[in-house]
C-alpha cells in the first residue's frame, strides 16, 4: 500500500501504512493491529487492537475509520488474496443432511458374545449347591464352542463316549462341597484330600501292574507312576497356556508341582517314617539303588530344556510358548525326545544293560 492516509477527527487519527493500522487518542502511544481482509470483522478487530490500559477511539473516529476502510478499493494483489481466502471458507453443499445407518456385523457380534460369555464364566468361581454340581456331572454337554450359525451345537458321538468314560470321576468330584460353603475352605480341603487319595490309589495300581508284567519298581515308578500323577499337571498347564497371555502360569504350574513332590511329598513321607522307626528304636534306612543315575540324567535333561526355553525368547520366535509352527513342532518333538530318552536310559540302567554310578 505504501501511502499514509490521515483521518482528522481530533484527537483521533488513523494511519494506514504497510498494511498495519495505528489508532490513538490524545497523545497516547498508538496500538497496532493487523489488517483484515474480511471487512465484516473490522470493528471487532479495531477494538481488540487497543492495548490494555489505553483509551479506545471515540465513536466518531471509529465511524470514519470504518468508512475509510469500506470505501477504499482493494488492489489486484489484495483482491486475489481475498479470493483465495474465501475459497477456504466452509460452505454447505447440495446435500446438507447425512443419514448414518449402522448395520450389525455377525462376525463382530459373535466375537463379542463369546468374550462376554467367557467373562461371565470367569467371574463365577463355582456352583452354589450340590444339586447343580450333580446335574452338571450326569449331563452330557458339548464343547463351549459354537457353530457357524451362532447357536450351541448338540453333543456329538465323541462327547457321549467321553462322558461315559469320565462320568464316575465327575460324580466323585461332584461330592466336593460348593465354593459357597465356609468361603471356599471346605471345597479346598476336600479337593486336596480326594486328590491325595486318588494319587495313592494310582501309585498302588501302577505298582501292581508293574509287578504283574514283571517290571522293576524303579522302571514302574519312572514310567507308569510318574505318568499317572503328572497327567493332571500336564492338562492344567495346557489350560493355563491357552487362557493366559503369558507362559508364567503354565510353566510355574509344572515347576511348582514338582517342587511339592520333591520337597513336601518325599520330605514329609520320609519324616513320618523316620519318626516312626525312631520311636521303635530302630534306624530308618532307604537304599539309593539307581537314584543317583536317574537324578543326574534328569538334571542334564532339565538343563537342556531350560536352555531351549531361554533360546525361544529371541525376537523371531516370540517367547517360551507358541511362536511359528515350525518352532512349536521342533520344541515339542525335542521335549518328547528328552522324556523318551530319560525312560530308556533309566530302564537300561535298572536292568544292568548300561553301567550306572
Amino acid at each position: 500500500m505504501g501511502v499514509e492516509q490521515v483521518l482528522h477527527q481530533p484527537p483521533h487519527k488513523f494511519h494506514d501504512s504497510e498494511g498495519l493500522g495505528s489508532l490513538g487518542s490524545g497523545g497516547i502511544k498508538p496500538a497496532r493491529m493487523k489488517r483484515l481482509i474480511q471487512l465484516d470483522f473490522i470493528n471487532a478487530a479495531l477494538l481488540s487492537g487497543v492495548r490494555r490500559g489505553m483509551s479506545e477511539a471515540g465513536s466518531d473516529g471509529m465511524m470514519e475509520v470504518m468508512k475509510y476502510v469500506s470505501d477504499r478499493k482493494m488492489t489486484t494483489d489484495e483482491e486475489e488474496a481475498r479470493r483465495i481466502a474465501e475459497m477456504g471458507k466452509p460452505v454447505l453443499g447440495e446435500n446438507s443432511k447425512l443419514e448414518v445407518i449402522i448395520e450389525e456385523s455377525y462376525e463382530f457380534k459373535s466375537t463379542v458374545d463369546k468374550l462376554i460369555k467367557k467373562t461371565n464364566l470367569a467371574l463365577v468361581v463355582g456352583t452354589n449347591s450340590w444339586r447343580d454340581q450333580f446335574m452338571e456331572a450326569i449331563t452330557v454337554s458339548a464343547d463351549e464352542e459354537e457353530d457357524e450359525t451362532g447357536e450351541e451345537r448338540l453333543p456329538s458321538c465323541f462327547d457321549y463316549v467321553m462322558h461315559f468314560l469320565t462320568v464316575f470321576w465327575k460324580v466323585l468330584f461332584a461330592c466336593v462341597p460348593p465354593t459357597d460353603y465356609l468361603n471356599g475352605w471346605a471345597c479346598f480341603v476336600i479337593s486336596i484330600a480326594i486328590i491325595g487319595l486318588l494319587t495313592a490309589v494310582i501309585g498302588d495300581l501302577a505298582s501292581h501292574f508293574g509287578c504283574t508284567i514283571g517290571l522293576k519298581d524303579s522302571v514302574t515308578a519312572v514310567v507308569f507312576v510318574a505318568l499317572g500323577t503328572s497327567v493332571p499337571d500336564t492338562f492344567a498347564s495346557k489350560v493355563s497356556a491357552v487362557q493366559d497371555t503369558y507362559a508364567d502360569a503354565s510353566i510355574g504350574n509344572v515347576t511348582g508341582s514338582n517342587a511339592v513332590n520333591v520337597f513336601l511329598g518325599i520330605g514329609l513321607a520320609w519324616s513320618v517314617a523316620a519318626i516312626y522307626w525312631h520311636m521303635k528304636g530302630k534306624p530308618f534306612v532307604v537304599e539309593a539303588g539307581s537314584l543317583a543315575f536317574s537324578v543326574t540324567l534328569f538334571t542334564i535333561f532339565a538343563f537342556l530344556a531350560i536352555s531351549v526355553l531361554l533360546y525361544r525368547r529371541r525376537a523371531h520366535i516370540g517367547g517360551e510358548l507358541g511362536g511359528p509352527r515350525g518352532h512349536r513342532l521342533a520344541t515339542s518333538a525335542f521335549f518328547f525326545g528328552l522324556w523318551f530318552l530319560y525312560i530308556l536310559f533309566s530302564s537300561l540302567e535298572a536292568y544292568c544293560h548300561i553301567e550306572g554310578f
